[in-house]
């Protein structure tokens, strides 16, 4: 039996305008930019990839489940420029074969400077997945996948409105460095016995990455041994799991599937088939969870110990691509040193009770943190080759060096602003 977990991350950040030490306005995202992405990336996927889902759990009556996490940043897009998008997942929403994670509400790598922002951006976003979907996340994901031992000793602390414990469980990457000789393809559980949601032990998914890669890197590249990947091939692979786990967790970004995979590399017929391919491979042995199901469907195998800190970035899967030299760190430190003279100037425009004040002080949180986006401090990589590759295709700047001055410009000014 294989239990294929399909879990999709959408995420579009606050992209900035460009801003210079001569600029003295606190309008620092450029909204013709994000408009503009994200009626591409709507047309290209969100649209046409939602409506194929939607199509596919019809079809297949049920059988056919997925998993979303959708940061705040993209939702805020959504609303502005597509609400049609909103609607799209709401109606994946009502079929009770879609679930919703929860996650930082900014795509933020809070859990590393600011435990406290990172409590207050879970609730945040939780409480926005429950308004627009009516549903309330019992699954974790951090920030690209960002996780460790200390990570899941706080989630599995966490505690809804009832003091219940909030989270099953979390996902992560299945780094060979630290999985060893064993498989992505079972559930595991952090050390020390942490327990989760309704007492059960609170459970790690790793991704498979090579089976996610395949789809999510490798589908369009003609120059792989495997080109061209059919869905019949793939459930062939999947169903070899049997035996060597029963999970088959396919992590990866949303836009795979139209922007990054063109339509015309044959990415949607993949999906479109890929369902019927698996449930006809070994009948009754493979079908789908969701993230959720298949914490409460299977028990940890063993541990995953994760003393320090993983992703699902890069070949080294560390935390390089937005902390491996010194601008990414003086920019986030940066960043983070502002918390609290920000917070400062909110708490004392609430206690004069002006509401232009309270009006601006709201402004100065939320650029704030809008500026707390992994997304700005990944462009700002210096990596080459591949991985530089990569950085490259998402940077809006033409040097690491563009996106750091322009980020440092715009956060003197919210300095100032915070009069910091």
């Amino acid at each position: 039996m294989t239990s294929i977990v399909f879990y999709f991350e959408v995420h579009q950040p606050h992209r900035l305008k460009h801003y210079t030490v001569f600029d003295d306005h606190p309008f620092y995202f450029d909204d013709e930019k994000n408009r503009a992405i994200c009626e591409k990336v709507a047309d290209k996927c969100y649209r046409p990839a939602t409506r194929l889902l939607l199509d596919l759990v019809r079809r297949h009556e049920g059988n056919f489940r997925v998993s979303f996490s959708i940061t705040g940043t993209a939702l805020d897009q959504f609303e502005r420029f597509c609400p049609d998008v909103i609607e799209l997942f709401q109606d994946l929403s009502r079929t009770g074969c879609c679930e919703f994670l929860a996650e930082t509400a900014y795509h933020s790598l809070s859990f590393l400077y600011s435990r406290e922002e990172f409590r207050r951006q879970v609730e945040m976003h939780i409480e926005r997945v429950r308004a627009l979907f009516d549903q309330t996340p019992t699954v974790f994901r951090n920030t690209e996948l960002i996780y460790s031992n200390e990570l899941a000793c706080e989630l599995a602390e966490m505690r809804d409105e009832a003091g219940e414990r909030r989270f099953y469980g979390t996902l992560c990457e299945g780094v060979d460095r630290i999985l060893g000789y064993r498989s992505p393809n079972y559930p595991y559980a952090p050390p020390g016995g942490l327990i989760g949601r309704e007492g059960r032990p609170f459970t790690l998914l790793t991704k498979n990455y090579r089976l996610s890669d395949d789809i999510a890197f490798r589908f369009g590249n003609r120059a792989w041994e495997e080109w061209p990947l059919s869905a019949e091939k793939f459930a062939r692979w999947v169903d070899q799991i049997n035996g060597d786990g029963y999970l088959c967790n396919l992590f990866m970004d949303y836009e795979t599937f139209g922007e990054h995979q063109w339509a015309d590399t044959g990415i949607f017929h993949f999906l479109e088939a890929l369902p019927g391919k698996v449930f006809e491979t070994n009948p009754g042995h493979n079908h789908f969870n969701t993230v959720s199901e298949a914490m409460r469907r299977f028990a940890p195998v063993g541990e995953y110990d994760v003393p320090n800190a993983i992703s699902w970035a890069d070949t080294e899967r560390d935390l390089s691509a937005w902390l491996g030299n010194a601008m990414q760190v003086n920019a986030i430190e940066s960043f983070y040193a502002l918390e609290e003279p920000i917070l400062q100037r909110v708490r004392e425009a609430g206690e004069s009770g002006d509401p232009r004040r309270i009006e601006e002080a709201g402004y100065l949180l939320e650029d704030w943190r809008k500026l707390s986006t992994s997304d700005h401090f990944y462009y700002m990589c210096t990596k080459y080759w591949a991985d530089g590759d990569v950085h490259k295709y998402f940077s809006p700047y033409d040097s690491p060096y563009d996106g750091y001055i322009n980020y440092m410009n715009v956060l003197d000014h919210l300095r100032r602003r915070a009069g910091a």
